[in-house]
């Protein structure tokens, strides 16, 4: 259901559209939990998964660190990668919508671009598994460097699963559109500052053409 979305359509909408990789375009979560469970077994060391689940969509490397010391964390983020990277073109799929929700930006005369806290060895097999393939690509960025990233590019929207997709989209002054494809619900991702909130990006079609109607 899409919720407050008369508060987005009072600013013009010309622009590139941004999107969020995990959980919002694609469902990676099959593929990065199997792969910490194989960085728990080869290194001994337990790895609550549910933990992992709540904080999904942060940088690698800042998971690791709520696991391993900081001297084995890079270690730990290789082994995760090189597990990943085997197993994403098994265990990712494109979330319903996604690749709809590429197209209608496209249609409009704008560029679909991800941003996302992946790092670039993972992106590539994630995209080929899912079929989706975006107009620019920028990777291993989380939070304020995500905002950086869509102040550059000069983003009218955001589309992501979290707060700090929210956050980041907020700082940059792209339109904040949140999706509750993953972890969080409507109230955290209203709260954290989404000026929308879709059920899945199956509702991004029609919300984007009445959003861009409004430069008429």
């Amino acid at each position: 259901m899409i919720q407050s979305a008369e508060t987005s359509l009072a600013r013009k909408p010309g622009g590139p559209v941004g999107f969020d990789l995990d959980l919002t375009l694609i469902d990676s979560q099959p593929a990065i939990l199997a792969a910490w469970t194989e960085v728990a077994r080869e290194t001994g060391r337990p790895i609550d998964l549910d933990s992992v689940t709540q904080r999904m969509g942060i940088k690698l490397e800042d998971e690791a660190a709520f696991w391993f010391p900081a001297g084995e964390r890079d270690a730990a983020a290789a082994t995760y990668r090189r597990h990943y990277v085997r197993l994403a073109s098994q265990l990712t799929a494109p979330l319903p919508g996604a690749a709809q929700a590429l197209v209608a930006v496209r249609q409009a005369g704008e560029l679909a671009i991800i941003i996302t806290a992946k790092h670039p060895i993972s992106v590539g097999p994630s995209l080929i598994a899912a079929g989706l393939e975006a107009d620019d690509l920028y990777t291993h960025v989380y939070g304020p460097e995500k905002a950086a990233v869509l102040t550059q590019v000069g983003a009218a929207v955001y589309v992501g699963d979290a707060p700090a997709d929210m956050g980041a989209a907020a700082a940059a002054g792209a339109h904040a559109v949140g999706v509750t494809t993953g972890s969080f619900s409507a109230a955290d991702l209203r709260a954290a500052g989404a000026e929308v909130v879709l059920d899945s990006l199956r509702e991004f079609p029609p919300w984007y053409a009445a959003f861009r109607a409004t430069r008429d």
